[in-house]
């Protein structure tokens, strides 16, 4: 039985309807700057994220299904992420993850 390098091991299948990653060499961090209001959107709703990459300060937007994280999908502006850029789309980001989770113990004290 032969095994693959690690770099050619598959990985996870992405959910229905996302794309997986095209590469790894695309993840970048960055701060989140604002939030986007949707066209006629009601309370609640979720319109567009930017976030500037780190490295570079180009813009990356993203919306909420974009964020990978169990239970509430968004993020606040200032917080610090890892995210890739998806070469196809030009400036928009794909599995954002937030990197300043807050301490669950401060809001049951």
């Amino acid at each position: 039985m032969t095994t693959l390098p690690a770099a050619q091991q598959p990985g996870p299948a992405a959910p229905p309807g996302r794309r997986p990653p095209r590469s790894s060499g695309n993840q970048r961090y960055g701060h989140i700057i604002s939030r986007e209001p949707a066209p006629g959107e009601a309370a609640g709703e979720a319109g567009k994220y930017q976030v500037r990459d780190d490295d570079t300060g180009q813009m990356y937007s993203f919306g909420r299904d974009d964020i990978v994280t169990e239970g509430f999908r968004s993020v606040r502006a200032g917080e610090h992420v890892r995210f890739l850029a998806d070469p196809a789309l030009h400036g928009q980001a794909r599995y954002v993850v937030r990197l300043d989770l807050p301490d669950i113990a401060e809001y049951y004290t």
